[in-house]
């Protein structure tokens, strides 16, 4: 997928009763610049990553108030300055306020925050390895593991979606690889499965809406994916790092 043209336009489609999730990566920072691991590091936007996200969020506004018109949109953020300074440029757009939820953060990565990802596999190659394979049960530089970062991210989504009436939108600003892990968890995938999504680039989204309207509650709602990794760059394409590193950001 090198040197792919970044798509320019969304194929989003009026939500029409049913409830639609957004899944929106944050804009590029220096770590990621650098190919280093931020986890849970507080780490902003560096000028590449304010670009991105002018545009992107220029694109997503455009594309959900042109599909959803009358329609109501939420955003949550992760309280990362990363993800809420993205998820803020969104709702300067729409009007729409942001609600912050840590749950929505990236993984803790503990020992692996602020190296590279050389110096991980160097220091730690098992683990890595498998970490990679995305075994449930590894803990990221002894932090967090993918599951429990799956289920914290499916109950703040849960949680924020509820309170959207029919018809409505949630774009969730956040990180790669906790959307990755949320997106499947959401999607029902079996754990074995959660590799055949890929990350998203910075600044790149996927989209998945309710099966079908239900009166039950969220936790009972069944979704399907209707849009992944689409957005915009003002840089050439790059590969999402979880195709080929181990990056939590």
């Amino acid at each position: 997928m090198t040197g792919t043209t970044a798509p320019t336009s969304s194929i989003l489609q009026p939500a029409g009763i049913r409830r639609r999730v957004v899944f929106w990566r944050h804009g590029r920072t220096s770590w990621n610049a650098a190919g280093r691991f931020q986890g849970q590091s507080d780490i902003p936007l560096d000028d590449v990553g304010q670009l991105q996200v002018a545009r992107a969020a220029s694109l997503l506004a455009g594309k959900l108030t042109a599909t959803a018109g009358e329609s109501h949109i939420s955003i949550a953020s992760s309280d990362l300055a990363r993800a809420l300074d993205t998820a803020q440029a969104l709702g300067g757009l729409t009007g729409a306020a942001v609600s912050v939820d840590p749950r929505l953060r990236e993984t803790f990565g503990g020992a692996w925050e602020g190296l590279t990802f050389e110096e991980i596999e160097q220091r730690y190659p098992a683990e890595v390895k498998l970490w990679q394979l995305d075994e449930p049960h590894v803990r990221a530089g002894g932090g967090e593991t993918r599951v429990e970062v799956a289920e914290r991210m499916v109950a703040a989504i849960l949680a924020a979606v509820a309170t959207v009436p029919d018809g409505g939108t949630l774009v969730v600003a956040t990180h790669g690889g906790a959307a990755r892990v949320g997106l499947a968890k959401l999607l029902g995938l079996p754990e074995h499965l959660w590799r055949t999504l890929s990350g998203l680039s910075n600044c790149h989204w996927s989209v998945v809406e309710q099966a079908q309207p239900s009166v039950a509650g969220a936790g009972e709602w069944h979704w399907r994916l209707t849009e992944h990794n689409v957005g915009t760059l003002p840089e050439p394409y790059e590969v999402p790092e979880d195709f080929s590193v181990p990056v939590e950001d």
